[in-house]
């Protein structure tokens, strides 16, 4: 009798899991995505009130989950962070910063903060959990939530198209360097998703008709459709896949 490959596992069970900008949108989502899976969460954030909130919720359905006051964009609390509470099996860094308006009135203190969050702090989070994994003699998986805008460009949105190049391209070298220690890094990359913050965008309707004409499926993302692609990235169902970006755009960047 023919003997049938097995699918590999997008059980998360025994995992630890850590997930940044969590206290809201996209980041709650994919914590309660890895949650789901049977990773134990640890959430982390600025707000500790919402993250209070996320981890009661994700307690009362039954998961294990922990929350971390963390401001990304401060590097030494952040790697003091990882360091006392890891090692972290998998890594989705969803906390990030968007200040839009034309490239001509780019204020520099405005690029600061953007690059501070999206680049920085991004690079140095992704480092630490990688060097607590080294260390620990563990494989894993980090993920950076990037953007479709990592792969185009966009009207008003100079800095913010850089930062998350930027975030593709430290993906990709360090995808190359922590290869051999069996560590993945990948980007998840959003087309526009609704959340609290994206909402005075769809509230115009000339905006929504022309994301909607951009995005090839004809509407706009939710929170939902990037959750079982944060549990492939970070399951043994995904074990071959590191340095790339994984698009969820609805079409976008196809044409």
């Amino acid at each position: 009798m023919i003997q049938l490959p097995q699918t590999p596992s997008f059980n998360l069970t025994g995992k630890r899991a850590l997930i940044t900008g969590a206290s809201s949108g996209i980041g709650l989502a994919l914590a309660a995505a890895l949650a789901q899976a049977g990773a134990s969460v640890t959430v982390a954030a600025r707000r500790e009130a919402q993250l209070q909130e996320l981890t009661q919720a994700l307690v009362a359905q039954g998961h294990t989950a922990t929350y971390l006051v963390m401001d990304v964009a401060d590097v030494e609390h952040t790697e003091n962070q990882v360091v006392q509470n890891g090692p972290f099996d998998i890594l989705v860094n969803s906390a990030g910063l968007a200040i839009h308006g034309p490239a001509t009135e780019t204020r520099p203190e405005d690029f600061d903060s953007v690059m501070s969050l999206n680049l920085k702090g991004a690079y140095f989070l992704t480092r630490a959990v990688a060097k607590g994994l080294i260390d620990a003699g563990k494989p894993g998986s980090l993920i950076n939530v990037s953007s479709q805008m990592a792969h185009v460009g966009g009207i008003d949105r100079a800095v913010y198209c850089a930062s998350k190049h930027a975030v593709e391209g430290f993906t990709k070298a360090m995808a190359i360097e922590f290869g051999p220690n069996q560590i993945r890094v990948n980007t998840l990359c959003p087309t526009f998703i609704r959340t609290a913050l994206t909402a005075p965008t769809f509230a115009d309707p000339d905006k929504l008709a022309w994301i909607e004409n951009q995005i090839k499926l004809g509407r706009v993302g939710e929170v939902e459709d990037l959750m079982g692609a944060a549990v492939y990235l970070a399951s043994d169902a995904s074990s071959m896949v590191t340095g790339t970006g994984h698009l969820v755009d609805g079409g976008w960047t196809a044409s």
